[in-house]
């Protein structure tokens, strides 16, 4: 039986449309004639059985099923596209990995080691995507996720990299103009906080041994790396992951005022389908990232 699958040139024509609301701009990112763009749709929606746009006057908009399809559609285009380019690039032989990671790990643990496993790895390349957020591996391109959590993760096998350490650490500067002899004298130099964890200076402080402040106060930021940058601005102490601010540390323009650390209660995991649990390629990265967690809780170990 055939397959009851719309001809690409539709699929193309509606996600361009979909996403640009618009046919004649649609039409120029193809180029493409609006009155081609049209007739692709129209054949894509009689096909159908269903209106994706709505047409009032000489604008179009994207009906509700317009909008479901348009986001299926696009996810589809793009795992085909990569497909494609993968299949050009190596030629048969190697492979591509497609990684979901969270941002600031990807950028300061994960990338500055990836050298080595090119070297190991030659033909194979990983592809990240920074993504904080649990999902079911079947609706998205990726192949593995890096996620930090408590490992437990609907159908797929999770290997546990390392814990996280979480450490105050601000400017030399601001500490020299402002000395804080006590872990409550941090409050002085402006408390920075990570927006999804509002309890985490509470929490330090606690662990510290300091209680009846107000450890709310203070700027947010999305993302750790801003925190590490506002940290270096002087802008105030921040509460960062150590392995974070290695570097920072290691080179001075970062300090400890409380070499105090505090563990958190979940970790940084590497997570994949079940279903890829025997393939080769996938696998050479897992095992090198695997090595690459134990040498660094090694470096941990007094």
């Amino acid at each position: 039986m055939r397959r009851k699958i719309p001809s690409i040139e539709a699929l193309q024509a509606f996600e361009a449309a979909a996403r640009h609301q618009s046919f004649t701009r649609a039409a120029e990112e193809l180029a493409l004639t609006q009155s081609a763009v049209c007739k692709q749709i129209a054949t894509l929606e009689e096909m159908l059985g269903i209106a994706l746009f709505n047409r009032i006057k000489r604008r179009v908009s994207l009906s509700e099923a317009g909008q479901v399809y348009a986001r299926e559609v696009r996810e589809h285009l793009d795992r085909l596209e990569r497909s494609t380019l993968s299949i050009m690039a190596h030629q048969g032989s190697g492979g591509v990995i497609e990684l979901a990671a969270i941002p600031t790990f990807a950028t300061r643990w994960l990338i500055p080691r990836l050298p080595g496993f090119y070297a190991e790895h030659p033909n194979i390349t990983i592809n990240i995507t920074t993504r904080s957020d649990t999902f079911i591996f079947a609706d998205t391109v990726f192949d593995a996720s890096i996620h930090f959590g408590t490992g437990v993760w609907p159908g797929a096998h999770a290997d546990h990299l390392f814990g996280e350490e979480m450490i105050p650490v601000c400017s030399p500067q601001l500490l020299a103009r402002h000395p804080c002899p006590q872990p409550q004298d941090l409050v002085k130099l402006k408390l920075l906080h990570l927006s999804a964890r509002h309890d985490a200076w509470h929490k330090w402080f606690a662990a510290a041994g300091a209680s009846d402040l107000n450890a709310m106060v203070g700027p947010r930021y999305e993302l750790f790396s801003m925190l590490v940058e506002a940290a270096r601005a002087q802008m105030g102490v921040a509460l960062v992951p150590r392995f974070l601010v290695q570097e920072e540390i290691r080179s001075g323009s970062l300090v400890t005022p409380f070499d105090i650390p505090m563990q958190s209660e979940m970790g940084y995991f590497l997570v994949y389908p079940e279903s890829k649990q025997e393939a080769k390629v996938l696998q050479a990265f897992v095992s090198w990232l695997l090595e690459q967690a134990e040498q660094y809780r090694s470096q941990l170990q007094p």
